[in-house]
């Protein structure tokens, strides 16, 4: 079944009608839920200051040059770090010294002072911990006293999920093309929302991870197969604009996961705050219809034609008669089947020395990619300033960021706008490292600057795969570019922790790998108003007008035919 023919349904209905618009702006609203799930624990995992718990009843309390009778009050009343200790006095008159992982009695009785120099007995926090409630009443750290020796269980809250966003990508992305787009859209939804509430009422750690886990998968399942429906009810004249500004909506969930995080401070609160986005979708999803493409591929003509004449309807067009515009052979089950199916493993992109060099250069892109974008958006909120504004405007950069790469790409090039987002964002990151602490404002402003550029890189790297490799291998190059990615999301948590080391070791890594990309794509071909190839012999032809093209400015086109976009 070739696109071609199918493409003429949208020259005849409308490219992006009012039909296309509604179930566009349906489907990209859902698109706001899985940004908010995917950086949801920027602050449920927040670790506020702590110290141990003191083995009875308290009745005088001692920090620094502060005194209270009450030890919830202390952490009000100081801005110390979190290595100071806490200083009480029990009702039966022991005299106990409070640090973070461990308590200290003092052996000799004494007056309630802070500094002591005598004889002190180690004992473990047994008893639990107290928290800094000044920020956060709670989270999912103080609920289940993620810290100390169980830190690192906090720590594999975000990797976890991450992988399963892997496997949603996986199982969802396999039973789209199955079942078809639309069961999976309701599934997805529905999961969504009731495992979203779900982590909210967990009753222990184990549990809010299974809750997260099944969180990760349905969620990524969404965003993968959104970005297929889309483009198959979109036409090529629209597409490219429309499948990259769904990421949009993305970053409009990571603003409202800052906006919810000010205004909520109980972690639960806020995941069910956050997990009720979901539900105008869940109501109105079993509106949405099946995509003509896949309703074709499957052999259910009748219903891709009643798809086609509502289109037609709602866009006040002509009616369209599939039979007339795809070739009789085309109801052949036979024919159904593309010749290029079970004919070319993942081994091909790898198909001689140039394409395999081409495919490690690719998935270097797809992992810096997913690594800058989600390392810039969960650091923001260690470099100081307001947390939840850092955030916020994590979240607002990419859309200026996609619109400006939808400009580029069909100006400068894909090649030329993807070297230069991502020397951009190596050279921000480098000028990041060369700010003073101090220096909030700039050092925000430079982030920023960051993310804008990766966030485009990692914005075009999807539509420029898709064009870089021939259609027997079309799918695969961008699927595994994804696995690639999705490898960089999950290393992204880790090497946010190293910023505990040096708080810009995360901008380091970043840098230093969007360097080497960006250098690395000079040696890609340019795709620009070249034909999408369908063989190995095309490929190796662009190669050979790699050079000659390179230095030159082209008139605003696109190569909208590939039909691959993007799944965060």
């Amino acid at each position: 079944m070739g696109h071609g023919n199918l493409e003429l349904i949208f020259d005849r209905v409308g490219h992006f009608g009012r039909y296309q618009i509604f179930l566009y702006f349906t489907c990209a609203f859902q698109n706001i839920s899985c940004g908010i799930h995917y950086l949801a624990s920027v602050f449920m995992t927040v670790i506020p200051r702590y110290a141990c718990r003191p083995p009875g009843n308290v009745s005088r309390v001692l920090f620094h040059n502060v005194s209270d009778w009450r030890l919830d009050n202390i952490w009000k009343l100081s801005s110390s770090g979190h290595e100071d200790q806490v200083v009480v006095q029990l009702q039966d008159g022991e005299i106990w010294e409070l640090k973070r992982c461990n308590r200290f009695r003092r052996d000799n009785l004494s007056s309630l002072d802070y500094n002591y120099n005598g004889h002190k007995s180690r004992f473990p926090c047994l008893d639990g911990y107290i928290y800094d409630t000044s920020k956060w009443d709670s989270t999912v750290v103080t609920q289940w006293d993620l810290v100390c020796n169980r830190e690192w269980f906090a720590k594999l809250i975000q990797p976890t999920f991450m992988v399963g966003v892997l496997l949603g990508a996986l199982i969802f992305g396999y039973l789209s093309d199955r079942v078809g787009r639309r069961l999976v859209l309701w599934s997805t939804s529905i999961g969504m929302y009731f495992f979203g509430i779900a982590a909210a009422f967990s009753l222990d750690y184990y549990s809010f991870m299974l809750a997260r886990f099944l969180l990760a998968i349905v969620a990524s399942g969404y965003l993968v197969v959104v970005f297929v429906y889309v483009t198959e009810f979109i036409g090529k004249k629209a597409r490219t604009w429309a499948c990259i500004h769904v990421h949009s909506f993305f970053a409009i969930g990571t603003m409202v996961v800052a906006l919810t995080g000010y205004l909520v401070r109980t972690w639960w609160i806020y995941q069910i705050i956050l997990s009720t986005v979901t539900a105008p979708f869940v109501l109105f999803c079993w509106m949405l219809p099946e995509t003509p493409f896949w309703l074709l591929s499957e052999g259910k003509y009748e219903e891709a034609q009643m798809v086609v004449d509502q289109m037609a309807k709602w866009n006040r067009a002509g009616t369209v008669k599939l039979s007339e515009i795809l070739s009789p052979d085309l109801y052949s089950p036979v024919d159904r089947m593309s010749p290029y199916i079970n004919k070319h493993r993942l081994l091909d992109l790898f198909h001689d020395c140039n394409i395999g060099k081409r495919t490690l250069i690719v998935w270097l892109i797809w992992f810096t990619g997913c690594l800058g974008f989600y390392s810039f958006s969960l650091n923001s909120v260690n470099l100081g300033g307001n947390v939840y504004l850092n955030l916020f405007l994590m979240g607002a950069v990419d859309i200026p960021a996609y619109v400006l790469v939808c400009i580029g790409m069909d100006s400068l090039g894909r090649r030329k706008v993807l070297v230069i987002s991502l020397i951009a964002s190596a050279v921000f990151c480098g000028v990041i490292m060369m700010i003073p602490l101090r220096y909030y404002f700039w050092i925000m402003l430079t982030t920023m600057a960051g993310k804008f550029a990766v966030g485009g890189a990692f914005g075009l790297i999807y539509l420029y795969t898709a064009e870089l490799y021939p259609t027997v291998i079309r799918t695969q190059a961008v699927g595994s570019g994804s696995m690639v990615s999705r490898a960089g999301s999950i290393i992204a948590p880790f090497s946010v922790n190293l910023s505990n080391i040096w708080i810009f070791m995360p901008q380091l890594l970043v840098g230093s790998l969007a360097f080497v990309s960006g250098i690395l794509t000079l040696k890609l071909p340019e795709t620009l108003r070249k034909p999408l190839t369908t063989t190995w012999e095309e490929t190796t032809i662009l190669d050979a007008e790699k050079e000659s093209s390179s230095g030159k400015l082209f008139p605003t086109t696109s190569n909208t035919d590939s039909g691959q976009t993007r799944s965060d």
